[in-house]
Parts: structure tokens; sequence; C-alpha cells
């Protein structure tokens, strides 16, 4: 399959009507009750937290997908889940599909852990070798310990991980339909997702101080979307 007509397709399928109402309404009451003088915190509880971190649960592992930072975030997640999203719910009904979706989230979710953790350690590292070459420890320890409790927890939020995942699912099925960039300039779905992933790995591997992106989740969601509907291509089934 290299082009996609949506004649006869249904542009808004269930799955994809469900996840647009949830995570709208979880939005809704993430800036109604949340934020600093909220009743209730939604990141903490239902972000993704680093697995060193105190405020790591386990089934943030799928409430990340659903929480957004402000209305441009949770707007681009959406509008990409839709665009995309809406075509592989018709070709793989809506079991399959959300199905797709959950192992794309908890797979980027668990790459962008495994990265972070590598990060916390190399940071810890690095420190540990500036408290032997001090020897007096007090400054350099409360430092690290307030920078350490800093990073561990970050939150992580949104969809982003399993949108990744089926942008690459349409590009690998369709890489010859056209995508029109900000509605206006053509270009091959080929060729867009070999550039917007390779953006996002470059960052990724760059790892720039102030960079408050996910790009790992974003690098995972792509990479378990790819293996994903590799496999299903493969052996000619839905899984």
């Amino acid at each position: 399959m290299n082009q996609f007509r949506p004649t006869g397709y249904n542009s808004l399928p269930t799955i994809i009507k469900n996840l647009l109402i949830i995570n709208g309404l979880v939005f809704f009451a993430q800036k109604t009750f949340g934020g600093q003088y909220g009743s209730f915190n939604f990141e903490d509880v239902f972000a993704l937290h680093a697995f060193q971190s105190e405020l790591f649960r386990p089934w943030q592992l799928i409430t990340h997908m659903f929480l957004h930072g402000d209305l441009g975030h949770i707007f681009g997640n959406m509008l990409a889940l839709w665009m995309f999203g809406s075509i592989l719910e018709n070709i793989w009904g809506p079991k399959q599909f959300l199905l797709f979706y959950f192992l794309c989230g908890v797979g980027a979710a668990m790459i962008h852990l495994g990265a972070f953790s590598f990060e916390i350690m190399n940071y810890t590292k690095q420190y540990h070798q500036l408290f032997i070459e001090q020897g007096s420890l007090t400054a350099a320890e409360i430092d690290f310990m307030s920078r350490y409790r800093a990073m561990v927890d970050v939150a992580t939020l949104g969809a982003s991980g399993a949108v990744f995942g089926i942008l690459i699912a349409f590009v690998y099925l369709f890489p010859n339909t056209y995508i029109y960039i900000y509605f206006f300039i053509p270009m091959k779905a080929k060729w867009l997702g070999i550039l917007y992933f390779s953006y996002e790995l470059f960052f990724a591997l760059k790892n720039s101080a102030g960079d408050n992106i996910a790009r790992w989740a974003h690098v995972g969601g792509a990479l378990v979307g790819f293996v994903l509907v590799y496999l299903w291509k493969r052996n000619q089934r839905k899984f």
C-alpha cells in the first residue's frame, strides 16, 4: 500500500473519538483543579517520573499519555492523532489500533526512562568524583542532593510517544502519500518521517541543557511503532 484514499472511511472512528474526548476532559481537569494553587497535583500522581523518584508509580506508564502541559501541546498531539490515527483505526479496527496505541506509548515511556536513568547515573558519577577531589564534602553534598532531587522529580507528560508510533506506522504503510506541511507545503510521508525522526534523534543524542522535550520518548515511540507495524506487515496479519 503506497497511497491512501479516504473514500468510504470513517473520519472520526470510535477509539480516536474517545481518546480525543478523554484527553480533552483530563486537560480541562488539569487546568481547573490542578496547578500550583489547585486542590490536586495531577503531575505528581499521574505524570511519568524517573524510577529513582519517590513519585514514581507503575500506572504512570499509561496515565502520562493523557496529561498535557499547555494548549499548544495537546492541540498538536490530538491533531496528529486524528490525522494519522483515524486512518490506521479504519484499517486495523478499534481493538488492534488501541493495542498499538498503548504499546507505543508504554514502549516510549520505558525507553525514555532507560535513557533518563543513564543520564542520572552519569550525573551521580561526576559528583562522586567531585566529592573525592574536594575532600570536604558538605557544600558539594548539599548542592548534589538539591540538583539530584530536582532532576529525578521532573514530570514527563503527553501523548507524543504514542503519536510518534502512529506517525511512523502511517509512513511505513503509505510512504508515497503526500502530507501538506502547515496545510500548504506538500511532502511525501516517507521524507517527512525520515526528517522528523532524524531531527528528534539528533537532539536526543545531543541532550542539550534546557531542552525540556522528552526526545527519547519520541524516538522510542517511533521505534516501537516501526517494529510493530513491520511485524504485522511481514506476517500479513493483525497483531
